[in-house]
């Protein structure tokens, strides 16, 4: 049985380049990343974040929304203080994606 190419439409192969194409555009944003490689040490809240990447509070705030609707992270409310948002890497669905990426370049190139 011949395999598929990995560019037509419905294939596995398709759908994973897709995915893969996605995570790579997310994470090709340097802020995205240092957000990532910030929150690989501890959870953090945006205020936190944005001082210790140097950039605006509304700015961090809208590269830890392109994370965390790409699933990369997650959030929840500070139990101290409850309008605090604290954020955390999904470590599970980095390594999902990354692994992801590796199997296509690996099998498709």
């Amino acid at each position: 049985m011949k395999k598929s190419p990995c560019c037509q439409n419905g294939s596995k192969e398709k759908n994973d380049l897709e995915k893969a194409t996605e995570f790579l555009k997310i994470l090709s944003e340097p802020n995205r990343l240092k957000v990532l490689c910030f929150l690989r040490e501890k959870d953090r809240c945006v205020c936190d974040i944005w001082k210790a990447l140097g950039i605006q509070q509304n700015l961090a705030s809208h590269h830890l929304k392109v994370l965390k609707d790409f699933g990369l992270i997650d959030s929840r409310q500070d139990k101290d203080e409850g309008r605090k948002i604290i954020y955390s890497s999904d470590k599970a669905a980095i390594k999902k994606y990354a692994t992801l990426l590796n199997n296509f370049l690996i099998t498709n190139l």
